[in-house]
Formats: structure tokens, sequence, C-alpha cells
């Protein structure tokens, strides 16, 4: 029987959240920041702080406060913070919520006034941890990390990318990354068989080229591409071997080329009408407008959902986004929620054993069964999620969950947000054709190297 959990299914990368919870401090002496984070840091977890022993003589449950956001609407915090206190009955987990649009400003006031709470935080978006990693607020974990031995390769590269200045400062929590989306109908309509798990890009733009068919408002494409930059550069960083932070973005042309292509012959709609009209992805695809669609993994809750109400009732399916000829299939490009630990913590021993309990096998498991991609796939979750009612049927759906190399949308560079600006307006001048892609590039090249101070 499938699981019926697709209300609970809340894959979408932005959240919506609650106010925020009364911070009760710790009266504990302030550090100076850098000197928390270089101190404590380089101390593996081991002997109890002072409260932690008070609190397990006396009897009493140790305190440990964690940051959150949209706790009461979403089970990607509450299903792990639930289990965790089952599991440690001497443990009481006290929540700092905040709404999604106060979280980053919130949590920078507490920790600029280096209270001891919160204790553990979840970690919004890569800039506020490159942000709060400078300012030593975060605890590097990496002598933790040694001693007891933990195996990082359970996350499949993204932990090695989540370093920073050759220091962790967060695990893997949740995940999201790019699959490729299809409509089975109008495959089995057109008598060519479903994309594979194993496709070249090649052979998706041959595929969108069989798939495309019809004229003016009646006309299906045989892929979409969204308006983002992200839907181009992804594919250029999927191999590992750049950025999108690079002195040189000629590694971009091959992928803008493939893209103007698509769009020239009228294999997918073109970027001036989609941004002119403001269209969404997801009416494209919900309005069968499109065969194919590379998009992120938060999409299948929301074609979930979409059928569970009755808005859509056509076949679809998904599959492992398509690969360069020289990478191999299972390569995907996505971004992480890490977890970690504030440098002015007094539960360092504990904090620590809550990060690792999160961010464990242990963790994906149960928050597959609320269907939540984590920053490790086990057998289990993933036959969890592709249980759950609405899943596409199937073994070739369930393999698309899974990837073998795990390559961030966006590098932890400090000026990334920064940097991101250039890559939005060459984008858009590209594919609007007011820039050769030659011209894009070298405009890149210019602009990069003026935000980095590079000669």
């Amino acid at each position: 029987m499938k699981l019926k959990r697709v209300a609970a299914l809340t894959l979408a990368a932005g959240m919506v959240c609650t106010s925020l919870a009364a911070c009760g401090s710790k009266d504990t002496a302030t550090k100076a920041p850098e000197t928390t984070a270089k101190e404590e840091g380089t101390t593996a977890a081991g002997a109890e702080s002072k409260e932690e022993t008070t609190a397990a003589a006396s009897g009493e449950k140790q305190v440990l406060s964690v940051t959150t956001w949209d706790y009461d609407t979403t089970p990607q915090f509450s299903a792990v913070v639930k289990a965790y206190e089952a599991k440690n009955p001497n443990v009481e987990i006290k929540v700092i919520d905040t709404s999604a649009d106060e979280y980053n400003n919130s949590l920078g006031i507490s920790l600029s006034a280096a209270q001891a709470d919160p204790d553990v935080i979840w970690v919004k978006d890569m800039g506020s941890m490159l942000q709060m990693a400078d300012k030593g607020q975060l605890l590097p974990l990496d002598e933790m990390i040694k001693a007891d031995n933990l195996d990082l390769s359970v996350y499949s590269g993204a932990a090695e990318q989540l370093m920073y200045n050759d220091t962790t400062y967060g695990l893997p929590y949740r995940s999201d990354w790019y699959v490729l989306y299809y409509n089975k109908d109008l495959f089995d309509a057109a008598g060519v068989e479903y994309p594979s798990n194993d496709m070249t890009w090649k052979e998706y733009d041959e595929l969108a080229a069989k798939m495309t068919s019809g004229e003016g408002s009646a006309k299906v494409y045989g892929t979409h591409d969204h308006t983002w930059q992200a839907l181009v550069t992804n594919w250029a960083v999927q191999d590992g071997k750049h950025t999108v932070v690079e002195k040189d973005y000629s590694f971009l042309k091959p992928y803008y080329e493939e893209a103007l292509a698509l769009q020239e012959n009228g294999y997918m709609q073109d970027y001036s009408t989609l941004k002119t009209a403001n269209i969404h992805y997801s009416s494209v695809f919900k309005n069968q407008q499109c065969a194919m669609m590379p998009m992120g993994s938060w999409f299948i809750a929301t074609m979930m959902q979409a059928q569970a109400e009755g808005e859509t009732d056509f076949n679809w399916g998904v599959a492992r986004i398509p690969h360069p000829e020289d990478t191999e299939s299972g390569y995907t490009v996505g971004a992480l929620t890490p977890i970690g630990i504030s440098a002015y913590t007094d539960q360092k021993d504990l904090a620590w054993d809550f990060v690792k309990f999160a961010s464990s096998e242990e963790a994906a498991n149960i928050l597959a069964e609320q269907g939540v991609f984590t920053g490790i796939q086990t057998d289990e979750s993933i036959n969890t999620i592709a249980s759950a009612e609405y899943f596409p049927e199937g073994d070739s759906n369930k393999e698309a969950l899974t990837y073998t190399h795990y390559t961030f949308d966006r590098p932890l560079d400090p000026q990334i947000e920064e940097i991101r600006k250039p890559l939005d307006e060459v984008h858009e001048m590209i594919m609007i054709k007011a820039y050769s892609i030659d011209d894009g590039i070298a405009e890149l090249n210019k602009r990069v190297a003026e935000i980095k101070g590079w000669n």
C-alpha cells in the first residue's frame, strides 16, 4: 500500500515560517568570536561541560536550543527534533523558530550578542554560513569528526564541498538536486521511449526534437527551460571541473550554444516570451505544453500534490538529469541545508551529538517518511519516498532519485551573492541575443574579475 503522505511533502527550496520564539540566554561569559572558534574548534568531543555534568548529576533534563524556520508547518525539522527527544529522554530541545524572511537577521542579532542560545544552527543558505564562519560564530567540527571517526563518504562528496577554508562548519542535512521530469502520456502518444537514467545532453536534445509537435497555441515543446541562469550554468559545472566563480567562463560556451539551439529550433519556448509573460515553469508542465523539463527535486511534491487535488490527471515520470558525454550517469547539481554548532554554545558535546544524529542515516530514514530528501541516501529512505501515494510507479523512477556525485550549483565563495548579479544579467543578454555568447563570456570575465580583485 502506498504511503499517504502527500500533504506532508515539503520539498520546496524556499520555506515560509512562524515568528521568533523567546531567545533565553544561559548567562555565559561572552567570548570574542574569532577566539572562540579557534580555541573551541580544536578540542575534540569528550569531557562534558560543567553545566552538562551538573544536570546529569541532579537528574534534571539537559536543555539544548536549536534554530529553525517554519517549524509548525513542516516536518523537515520537527520530525528529527521529536525523534532525538524520544531517543534521549534526558534531553529537552528548545526550538527557536523565526519566519523565513527574518531568520538570518534574527540569528545574526543573537550571534552578534554572543549569546549561549542557540546551541545548534540550521543554516538557511550558504552565504550566511560563510558570513558566520568569517565572524567566528560557527564552531569548527573537524576535530570532533576525527575523534568519532565519522564517515563523510555517505554524503557522496557533499560534506567535502561544504568545507570553507579547509574547515568543516556544517554537515549536510536537507538536500535538493536536479532531475528530469517527463510526460508519459505525450511520449506514449508519440510512440517514443521514455527518457532513460543514463542519457547524455546530446541525446536529450535529440529527444526534444522528436517530442516537439503542433503549432501555435496547440504546440507541444519537446522540453522546457525556465529563465534561471542555473538552467544553463548548472550543466556546465555538473562534472565538478568548474564552478560559477571562475577567471575564465569559456567553459559555458557549449551549454549556451545548446540552449540557444533548442530555442531557435523551436524545441522549447524562447526566453523573451517566458520573461515578458512571467510564465512559471510549473504551469507549462502541468498544462502539458512540454514533454520534458529539467527541474529541482522539490517539484516532485508539487506534481504529487497537483494529482492528489485533481489539478492534473496525466501520467508523468522522473529520470536522472542528463550528463555530459565524458561524465557518467548519476552526476547531479543541487543545494544543501547544512546544520552546525554555535561557537558560543556551553553545550558543545550535546550539540555535537544532536548534529551527528540529525545528519545521520537514521535521521535520513525518519525524514523520508515525511517526504524530505536529505544529504544521505539509503535504500530505506529511497524506498519510503518512492512508495508515497502519487509518486510515479516503476523502478526507473525510483532509480532517478539516486545520484553518485553531488555538485553545488553555487560554490562556497564569500562574494557569491555579488557574483550572481553579472551571471543573471549576462544570461539574460545572451538568451535574448543582445550579446553574442563570446561577448557575454568576455563581460563575465571582466565583471567577476573586478568583484574578486583579480588582475
